[in-house]
């Protein structure tokens, strides 16, 4: 998932040809046995990445679920990029669709996100605060990622449904002592060559790691939870590159090329080929041993000083079709059920956003223990830093 160069080319026309979207109609998220009703029968087009297939099984229980409970259809259109659906809701505004649109939900990401909230393209009326499941989220640990996104405040347009931190998944067989710190990535990769690399951005796993070098090396890391400024061009430049010097030679094929996704950057590193491979769900190397794509020796860490964390979403256009059905789908993603199901790594491993601890001892009995990091959780720099980011890296290393 990624990203927002795309969506905000895009955006242009949208915001030229059309003043302001015009929200859907009713259903009025306050009512919520009519929301139900009206969602009864409806198809819900999801427009979600499709590149795993533990996700989609996932995905394909969610529909049986709702299906069976709610009469819904839920439809997962499988995406390779999240900008393809954002490319589809702005279209449709450009040309005045402002109700029957073809996209439902929408699993989406900070940038894409930023860009279709300030085009007033999300339905706007708080609703995912509203959701009957919505109290069970543990807004005292996760609230500030959940209330702010990629550093754009929410507003209740989009219901969190998962959560996601940078780590590293290495075989302790093979690197007892993995590295815990930038600098020790560094000297790992000089004294160990072509055994460490990341996807190539904008993949949202490779812009992630380039945010994590900035964050480590930029004099004041609050400077990128505002919007980015006039100089922050020249300031990326000066404190990402000269890392990135110093590590690109020391890349997997000499950082001449890199992955082009989490499941290639996988492949190389179950090959034993990588020593080191990024991950954004700590609960990945668990869930690989269970499957049999990895030895159980497989362990994951992550930087002492802390690694990039965020929540996941999904959101609803203004101008979706089947309003209400998308409600209940996000309202589901909520429901102690499908999160310890996404939380249990023989599925998915996706950490949950509830407060496990305050559930009812029934609810709180489908939660196996979590995976967690001995490292603290550092906030994504604002939307705005990201294409700059990504346009520092591509300038410099991909001639």
């Amino acid at each position: 998932m990624r990203h927002l160069a795309t969506a905000l080319a895009i955006l242009t026309l949208a915001t030229l040809a059309l003043p302001g979207a015009s929200r859907a109609a009713e259903p009025d998220v306050s009512n919520w046995p009519a929301v139900l009703a009206e969602a009864e029968g409806q198809r819900v087009d999801w427009y979600a990445w499709g590149g795993e297939a533990h996700i989609n099984d996932y995905i394909g229980w969610v529909a049986e679920d709702v299906a069976e409970r709610h009469g819904i259809v839920l439809k997962h259109v499988k995406l390779a990029d999240t900008a393809e659906a954002v490319a589809r809701v702005v279209a449709e505004a450009a040309a005045g669709r402002s109700d029957g649109g073809l996209v439902d939900l929408i699993w989406i990401n900070g940038e894409n996100f930023a860009a279709l909230k300030a085009a007033g393209l999300l339905r706007d009326d708080r609703w995912a605060e509203q959701l009957p499941h919505r109290g069970l989220v543990d807004l005292d640990r996760y609230g500030a990622a959940i209330l702010a996104d990629f550093g754009v405040p929410v507003d209740g347009s989009q219901s969190p449904w998962g959560r996601a931190q940078l780590s590293f998944l290495y075989d302790s067989a093979r690197l007892p002592d993995p590295p815990r710190s930038l600098d020790a990535l560094i000297a790992f990769a000089r004294n160990n060559p072509g055994r460490f690399t990341f996807p190539q951005p904008p993949d949202f796993l490779g812009t992630t790691f380039l945010k994590q070098v900035l964050l480590d090396r930029v004099p004041d890391p609050a400077v990128l939870r505002e919007p980015a400024g006039e100089d922050a061009y020249e300031l990326v430049r000066a404190h990402l590159l000269p890392t990135l010097d110093a590590l690109a030679p020391h890349l997997w094929r000499k950082g001449k090329a890199y992955p082009q996704n989490v499941a290639d950057l996988r492949r190389h590193f179950a090959s034993g080929e990588l020593m080191l491979a990024l991950t954004q769900n700590p609960s990945d190397a668990e869930a690989a041993i269970l499957d049999g794509l990895l030895p159980p020796t497989v362990e994951v860490a992550a930087f002492e000083g802390g690694t990039i964390g965020n929540v996941h979403f999904v959101t609803i256009p203004a101008n979706a079709n089947d309003t209400a059905g998308a409600m209940v789908v996000a309202n589901f993603l909520l429901s102690p059920e499908a999160q310890a199901r996404k939380a249990d790594p023989a599925i998915w491993g996706d950490p949950t956003v509830l407060d496990v601890g305050a559930l009812s001892d029934a609810d709180r009995a489908r939660f196996s223990t979590e995976i967690a990091l001995d490292a603290p959780t550092l906030s994504e720099p604002h939307a705005s830093w990201t294409p700059i980011i990504e346009r520092v890296w591509s300038e410099a290393y991909l001639q």
